[in-house]
């Protein structure tokens, strides 16, 4: 009961946006002479003047010379033959009128409960945007946050390369007393030690965080493997690009490959054989990405480019690596973005 004055005053508001032939939220006018009325005074003139015509103009009965009951009779007779009908023209007039009256009420009424309804369907639709606006807006800020995780992670890594190609010259003016050779043109990248596995997968899948120091550890040992750091800059600029897009891996839930299909495109199989490996379903992203990939040149090649470094690396750990390291590297950041792009390029079909 309490939202019944509420509900009144914004059908008041709201109702006269709506037009109306006969002004319903106004004060009903009082009526004048209506067409009712009219007909009802022509009938009425009319039938009088048949009746002065029949009884007065037209000549009498000679025969009328009777008793005064009879003339009393006949002129009761006359009243009721002029008058009767004029009283029911009236009568019909008055209901027709009434009737006229009681249409106009009922629109007007209905209006009213049309207005009412109006709104109070705008006030719970003004409730249901407010509620979808605002879990829109949660699913935006986590959308914000993430991104924000990811180029924190991503500028950390690029700073903390600079830095180390800030300090090769140094490495490299050493006097050459102090600097050991290397027979025959062998160079220290070829003696330093063979990437794990395990801090390969680490490294595709990128720091979670900026205090992710495991992570940057890994990432650190994977970018002196030369293989390893050419994947790792060739899907951090793929990821770079996609989030302009709003593209984020986090976000992908694909389907999942058993290891021994990775095996099969390891070993160079393609087509429909590896079709699981395209297990990203979402559209949007597949959509985004098929038209960045037909109108930017840049990342077009960036794809391709980051496409064969993936095939080219995977298929050198795939001979080394068990079936639970292959299921690891598949759901990392990389992977994620091998299926989504390998689904755009036609590697799958």
């Amino acid at each position: 009961m309490a939202e019944q004055p509420e509900i009144e005053a914004a059908a008041d508001s709201a109702a006269p946006a709506r037009p109306t032939p006969l002004g319903i939220y106004d004060k009903p006018k009082p009526q004048t002479v209506t067409g009712i009325e009219v007909v009802a005074i022509a009938l009425s003139v009319l039938w009088l003047l048949g009746a002065v015509v029949f009884f007065v103009v037209l000549p009498q009965d000679p025969q009328g010379a009777g008793g005064g009951s009879a003339d009393g009779l006949r002129f009761l007779m006359t009243m009721l033959a002029v008058f009767m009908p004029v009283a029911m023209i009236w009568v019909a007039a008055t209901a027709a009128r009434a009737s006229r009256v009681m249409r106009e009420e009922s629109q007007r009424l209905q209006t009213a409960i049309d207005g009412i309804r109006q709104a109070y369907i705008a006030q719970q639709q003004g409730h249901g945007l407010q509620s979808g606006s605002s879990s829109v807006a949660r699913k935006l800020d986590e959308i914000a946050t993430t991104a924000r995780k990811t180029e924190t992670a991503l500028a950390t890594f690029q700073s903390r390369r600079e830095e180390q190609a800030r300090k090769a010259p140094q490495v490299a003016a050493v006097p050459a007393d102090d600097q050991p050779t290397l027979a025959l043109g062998t160079q220290a990248a070829d003696l330093a030690p063979m990437l794990s596995n395990d801090d390969f997968i680490r490294a595709l899948n990128f720091p979670e965080t900026a205090e992710d120091e495991v992570g940057f550890a890994a990432l650190r040992r994977a970018l002196k493997d030369r293989s390893a750091a050419q994947l790792v800059q060739a899907a951090q600029d793929v990821l770079t690009l996609m989030s302009q897009d709003g593209i984020y891996m986090d976000d992908l839930r694909p389907d999942r490959a058993r290891p021994e299909i990775w095996r099969q495109f390891g070993q160079g199989a393609r087509g429909r054989p590896i079709a699981p490996l395209g297990g990203i379903r979402d559209r949007s992203s597949l959509a985004l990405t098929n038209a960045r990939m037909k109108q930017d040149p840049i990342f077009r090649d960036a794809a391709h480019h980051f496409l064969r470094r993936f095939d080219k690396t995977f298929a050198e750990f795939e001979e080394r690596a068990s079936d639970g390291e292959i299921s690891a590297l598949a759901d990392t950041r990389t992977a994620r973005a091998f299926m989504l792009l390998g689904r755009c390029a036609g590697t799958f079909d």
